[in-house]
């Protein structure tokens, strides 16, 4: 007989980081992610529940300068995507950002690459400032973004909660959202969903 999943009560010391749910990597971006915009509702409700509680909430984006090291002009990978202040580097359409969620940008000058909210910014100091020790970590791409960025939030040592239904891959190469999550898990993240999530009032 299967045991139920054990539920996971929001603690203190937790934070929600949205990773990069940015409307370039939507269907119809630029670098458009595969039913990428399906993460946002379920973000939506994790938000929520940290919001109500009054928890920390953080944003993290692209945020590249025109001729950004990325971009295929450059000699990058990617097509050009997310250039600061415009349409594509936006939130996703009905992506609730509270006026009180802090907003990390990355990968803000032409010569230095970032799939890491943590790399190049603040992210590190200001959690540690907020004394958050649990992360709860969703967004886009499984196996770019989120994946670096569930990475170096094991190695700050912060634990860390993988939204399993608010994650989406790029796939450049068959199975490499699958790939990315074994990669995330083995390195201690933990996968949860809505489900396990327990919604107790503070």
């Amino acid at each position: 007989m299967n045991q139920p999943a054990p539920t996971i009560t929001l603690q203190p010391a937790d934070a929600l980081v949205v990773v990069d749910v940015q409307c370039d990597f939507l269907p119809g971006g630029a670098l458009a992610v595969p039913q990428g915009d399906r993460v946002v509702p379920v973000l939506n409700r994790y938000i929520r529940l940290f919001h109500d509680r009054q928890q920390p909430l953080v944003f993290t984006r692209d945020w590249h300068p025109a001729d950004h090291c990325s971009f295929r002009d450059q000699g990058g990978p990617w097509p050009p995507h997310c250039i600061a202040g415009s349409a594509g580097a936006a939130f996703a359409p009905g992506l609730e950002v509270p006026a009180e969620a802090v907003v990390m940008s990355k990968a803000t000058t032409s010569g230095a690459d970032a799939y890491s909210g943590f790399q190049g910014t603040t992210l590190a100091e200001w959690l540690r400032r907020h004394d958050c020790q649990r992360l709860f970590i969703g967004g886009l791409a499984t196996d770019y973004c989120v994946l670096e960025t569930v990475r170096d939030a094991l190695r700050e040592g912060f634990a860390v909660l993988l939204l399993e239904d608010a994650v989406r891959a790029v796939e450049v190469q068959a199975g490499d959202g699958l790939r990315a999550r074994q990669s995330m898990v083995e390195a201690g993240a933990r996968p949860i969903t809505l489900a396990t999530l327990g919604q107790e009032t503070p």
